[in-house]
């Protein structure tokens, strides 16, 4: 949409052209200003226009107004289109709204017949209708570069497929892992935002127009025709809550919110790990900056960001839910503030989602650190108690035996992988014949369970998630096509 400024300069005494006789009076320009939400709302526009094309076709057909007057104001609102995605269109303040811009704009190209179009229609449905168009694309284009995102996480593992690094509990070393068996930790996080983007895009797939100010409408309007024209699913079946639902954008700024919250955790470790004192990671000069004192300074001030903005998605969420938590039925004015923040959070997550394949595809991971830290802390220490086990002591014992050998070897400055084979027989009768076998690749092939870190589990789960990756990019490929044209539909005015 365009971005041409619109200024408080610009509001006139609209209110009382635009809706005649019940006012006397016009609204005071500061009333104006604030009462408009084409500052923002004009990111609706094609959404509006695709709309109201739908509409217009259907009041012609279903003889509520002319044939002759449909394919005019579908004819003018192709036009309104044009001068809008040729940056054209001129937005004025006192139009309050992207319906009332594109209506005004209607009359002034075709006349009177404009005030035809809004027939059978209310505002209140109208604007709960264009919120819907936009979100089911907002899903599918979101879901895209998710799984772009979810897939640049599985090269960096694949690409690094034999990095074994140190798993932690409490940022505590705790057990060895495969670094792709981490980064597959994330990916499926993103698996499940796509599954939850998928839900929510089911339930915005509901038309809501037909349903009025609030009441339904009085005209014998077919709303499974437009339903059907703009690639929905259902229409709503109670027109009160058509009006007054926003769950479907609570849902999916929770859905943004969850997204946000997994690249900053991942954000988060990346800092940590591309630290000096982890020194696990190193991130690309176009993905880091310096200092303006410090010469020697990199900062991953790129990650810092990803880790920053989750707070600025949680705050939209939280507003929504706090403007629609003491709302009385039906539509209230609060409702306006429903989408700014939902356009912010979706033009955030979306930014971070796109740098995340690239700052991925560019990071260098330092394997040989990471094994000296995976070996290190005695993060072996489970697998000589699970090998004490399986020679048939008691675990418990076990898990005692050999925390009392770690706090020795910690005073003697010993490493569990030191020990010869007659410390090892002097620690239990069980390693009297074959002491333990103390390594990381050991450790890690061990875990050979369904989830598990041993590298044959994780290549098989790798498989798995590219399959469903693969799976979803179809069921996204189907909304994208199921989303309405409005080329399409003005095709259909014409040769209707």
């Amino acid at each position: 949409s365009s971005e041409r400024q619109i200024s408080v300069s610009e509001a006139t005494s609209g209110q009382s052209k635009l809706w005649g006789g019940r006012f006397a009076g016009s609204t005071h320009e500061l009333v104006d200003a604030l009462n408009a939400s084409l500052l923002f709302d004009r990111r609706l526009a094609r959404q509006d226009i695709t709309g109201s094309v739908a509409h217009a076709l259907m009041l012609g057909q279903q003889g509520i107004i002319s044939q002759a007057d449909a394919r005019t104001i579908v004819t003018g609102l192709k036009e309104v289109m044009s001068e809008i995605e040729a940056d054209l269109f001129e937005y004025r303040l006192s139009d309050e709204d992207i319906h009332m811009a594109v209506e005004r704009r209607l009359g002034e190209i075709i006349g009177p017949a404009a005030g035809r179009l809004h027939t059978a229609r209310s505002r209140n449905d109208q604007i709960a209708l264009d919120v819907r168009l936009w979100a089911r694309e907002a899903i599918a284009d979101l879901s895209s570069v998710l799984l772009d995102a979810a897939e640049a996480m599985l090269d960096l593992g694949e690409r690094e497929q034999d990095t074994i690094m140190p798993g932690y509990t409490h940022l505590q070393r705790a057990q060895p892992v495969l670094f792709a068996h981490h980064m597959h930790a994330y990916t499926m996080m993103l698996l499940r935002d796509a599954d939850r983007l998928a839900d929510t895009y089911r339930r915005v797939n509901v038309s809501p127009l037909g349903a009025g100010a609030l009441a339904g409408v009085t005209h014998p309007i077919d709303r499974n025709l437009t339903a059907g024209m703009l690639g929905f699913d259902a229409v709503s079946d109670n027109s009160l809550d058509a009006v007054a639902d926003r769950d479907h954008i609570a849902e999916l700024l929770f859905d943004l919110s969850l997204i946000a919250t997994h690249l900053s955790r991942l954000a988060e470790e990346l800092i940590l790990w591309s630290t000096a004192e982890f020194q696990f990671v190193e991130f690309a000069d176009a993905f880091s900056t310096g200092s303006s004192i410090m010469p020697q300074k990199k900062n991953a001030d790129i990650a810092e960001l990803m880790r920053g903005k989750a707070g600025r998605v949680f705050g939209a969420l939280v507003g929504l839910l706090t403007t629609c938590k003491g709302l009385p039925l039906t539509y209230n004015k609060d409702l306006q503030e429903d989408k700014e923040g939902l356009f912010d959070a979706l033009d955030t997550v979306t930014a971070l989602l796109r740098i995340l394949p690239p700052m991925l595809e560019t990071l260098t991971v330092n394997s040989d650190r990471m094994a000296e830290a995976a070996i290190g802390g005695f993060s072996l220490a489970t697998d000589v108690a699970d090998e004490l086990a399986r020679r048939g002591l008691p675990f418990r014992e076990a898990h005692e035996i050999v925390g009392q050998l770690v706090a020795r070897c910690i005073a003697e400055g010993r490493t569990l992988e030191s020990l010869t084979p007659a410390e090892w027989a002097a620690v239990a009768d069980e390693f009297q014949e074959n002491p333990p076998v103390v390594t990381l690749d050991a450790s890690v092939a061990a875990r050979d369970v369904t989830g598990g870190t041993a590298p044959v589990q994780v290549r098989a789960a790798y498989l798995r998630s590219r399959q469903e990756i693969a799976a979803r990019r179809e069921t996204v490929s189907g909304w994208h096509a199921s989303l309405p044209s409005l080329d399409d539909l003005l095709s259909k005015a014409h040769t209707g």
